[in-house]
């Protein structure tokens, strides 16, 4: 009988032997070299295989995204009523050749060097898009700029593996199927480069006010910048927003010049940042209606998942929490002030800035006054944070006494402090540490001061709040100690940003908050301690579907006894201190004055019932941007530490409110 070489079954002998015979122990379960390539190579040709199909369903869309028929952003007030329409896209298409070739090789010296020799997508950077995903990362970066093309034109800005994979086999079939110079020409006038601008033509008429023919390298280069991401490099758009543009635009130029775009001596001519010209402004934004959008618009982008790109292809309805009748009142209120000053007689009423904003006790701002006019004065001075709180700032230091006590000698037990406790308020006397008298760095012993030189002897603290008293507040401060102080203001609602230095004179208001924010703390004070961030976006819809915005929530800020006792003191300053002339807004009322002790600045904050109110006043060199003086504002004798124009802002536009 012949014998045969193999008598197992032909299935046994392709089947993996698994667990691996003549093993023993965890050996067994060990998979053999051959076993693993098997796997592996299962592995990369079921993969290969799904790929190939994802590609082969995977068709180039018949049209691109519509930006011709990008709608308005609306705005509306807390009621409901329409209030502006904002959000127009800029967009203008132009041939390739119009684009100056220094201008071309800058865009691709910063976002794709091998464009014309790649085939349309970056297999390293997919590799570092998966990787990222994979390990729990977004999968944004890695694009070519056919890939970021595709996702301009045809698919959304999700930062999805699905839509990246789809994104990678568009782009493929696309560079098969068109030149490098199409793909190139529709990518410079598909791209955003914000300011409400999408396309290189309309960013040049946008940042530099010329045609895209006449943008030369250096300009070229910021504008490749801005593909990066515009809200990051705008220059307009704050002094960090500057840096990293000039940053980014020497780098875009050193790739040039790497790349063999641009020669030496030419980079050689480029040594100052061509600065862009001002954003133009949207002229149904006049009055304090811009102040109005631009906080909606900031809160909205900083509180949803809203890109600036997306925001500006329109179509949102923006429910904003500003009330129309108190915003009236309010801007009749600054006008009624403003018209007190005579700029034109009188040097001291020139370059006044008034900042006022309202905002209740869970949160909503509801009213503010950012300037003369939107279109005058883009800065919102409701939102500045440049005017020094003075003496306004003091109820926060009396709040972190009467939470966390005082320490008076180092090493012993922190004492309690009451309304009751009695503090030294006589003019001149020593600032004292735990150690002893506190020295300037000129070697002289520091004495606080009250305004008028004036003395009130062992005065108790509630007193000395409603009062003005320097010198016991600032002696509080120390002990109770200046960090602590500070954590309370943020605590309460300020920025901690908003801080500066915390030198002795911090407790008597160096800090420099916004209207906004000084209004949203003393809220605190007004709710028994609880706290909520101020917000100005009460709702939001596109296409009519609910857009999600982070609504801040209530927190304890403070212990109830402790706000208790400072509203006690802050109706006390109404009643017998510094604030009485807000008792013609009515009962109820509390709020503290403030002054600079250099008299550069003065605010009134105060509340009635859940409506919290500040307002600020300095004059702001328009050159320097330093703080002037007060004195002799509004007519007031020159020497006259601060004015009352902010207290009497404020009583007759609470006066207006509790009417309407």
């Amino acid at each position: 009988m012949p014998r045969t070489r193999d008598a197992r079954p032909v299935r046994s002998r392709f089947r993996p032997a698994y667990p691996r015979p003549g093993r023993t122990g965890p050996r067994r379960w060990v998979p053999s070299w051959r076993q693993t390539l098997g796997l592996l190579g299962s592995a990369v040709t079921v993969v290969a295989g799904l790929l190939t199909v994802m590609y082969l369903r995977t068709g180039i869309p018949a049209g691109l995204n519509a930006f011709a028929t990008q709608q308005d952003n609306v705005y509306y007030w807390a009621d409901g009523s329409e209030m502006a329409r904002t959000g127009e896209v800029d967009r203008q298409d132009t041939p390739l050749h119009q684009v100056p070739e220094k201008v071309r090789w800058a865009t691709l010296a910063a976002e794709n060097e091998t464009f014309y020799s790649d085939s349309g997508v970056s297999p390293s950077g997919m590799v570092r898009a998966v990787s990222r995903m994979l390990t729990g990362g977004d999968t944004q970066g890695g694009s070519t700029i056919t890939q970021q093309y595709v996702k301009n034109a045809y698919l959304n800005q999700e930062q999805t593996f699905t839509r990246k994979l789809t994104e990678m086999f568009i782009a493929i079939k696309l560079d098969n199927r068109m030149s490098k110079d199409e793909i190139l020409e529709q990518y410079l006038n598909t791209s955003w480069y914000g300011r409400g601008t999408y396309g290189i033509q309309r960013a040049a008429r946008a940042y530099y006010g010329k045609d895209v023919s006449q943008l030369n390298a250096s300009e070229g280069a910021f504008l490749a910048s801005l593909l990066k991401g515009a809200a990051l490099y705008d220059p307009a758009s704050g002094a960090e927003n500057h840096k990293r543009a000039v940053e980014r635009w020497k780098w875009v130029l050193d790739r040039m010049v790497a790349t063999g775009k641009l020669s030496q001596r030419e980079r050689a001519q480029y040594t100052r940042f061509p600065e862009p010209i001002a954003p133009p402004k949207v002229t149904g934004l006049a009055g304090q209606t811009g102040y109005l959008v631009e906080t909606a618009r900031a809160y909205l982008l900083a509180h949803s998942d809203v890109s600036e790109r997306e925001f500006a292809l329109g179509g949102y309805q923006i429910r904003t929490t500003f009330e129309k009748k108190r915003m009236a009142a309010l801007t009749r209120a600054v006008e009624q002030a403003r018209n007190g000053l005579d700029p034109d007689r009188r040097a001291a009423d020139r370059d006044v800035r008034i900042g006022a904003a309202s905002v209740t006790t869970d949160g909503r701002i509801v009213a503010l006054s950012g300037g003369p006019d939107y279109l005058k004065q883009g800065f919102n001075d409701a939102n500045s944070s440049v005017v020094p709180a003075g003496s306004a700032f003091t109820p926060f230091v009396y709040a972190a006494a009467l939470r966390d006590g005082a320490q008076r000698e180092r090493g012993k037990p922190r004492t309690a402090v009451t309304p009751a406790t009695l503090y030294d308020g006589d003019d001149k006397v020593s600032l004292q540490t735990p150690e002893g008298p506190y020295w300037d760095r000129s070697g002289k012993i520091v004495r606080a001061v009250n305004e008028g030189d004036e003395s009130w002897g062992r005065i108790p603290l509630k007193d000395a709040v409603a009062q003005s008293v320097n010198t016991a507040m600032m002696q509080l401060g120390m002990d109770v100690g200046l960090d602590r102080v500070g954590a309370v203001g943020v605590q309460a609602g300020l920025l901690e940003s908003s801080l500066g230095e915390k030198l002795p004179a911090f407790s008597l208001g160096t800090a420099t908050p916004s209207a906004i924010r000084m209004a949203d703390a003393y809220a605190t004070f007004a709710a028994k301690g609880r706290h909520t961030e101020p917000y100005s976006v009460a709702g939001l819809r596109r296409n009519g579907d609910d857009v999600p915005v982070e609504r801040p929530e209530t927190e304890q800020a403070l212990p109830p006894r402790v706000a208790g006792a400072v509203d006690d003191a802050l109706r006390e300053a109404v009643r017998k201190g510094t604030a009485q002339p807000a008792q013609a807004a009515g009962p109820g009322t509390a709020g503290k004055t403030g002054t600079a002790q250099d008299n550069k600045s003065a605010w009134y904050v105060g509340y009635r019932d859940s409506l919290s109110t500040a307002v600020s006043l300095a004059r702001i060199d328009p050159t320097s941007q330093e703080l002037l003086p007060l004195d002799g504002i509004g007519g007031t004798p020159e020497g006259t530490a601060g004015s009352s124009l902010p207290i009497e802002l404020w009583t007759r536009y609470m006066a207006a409110e509790k009417k309407s």
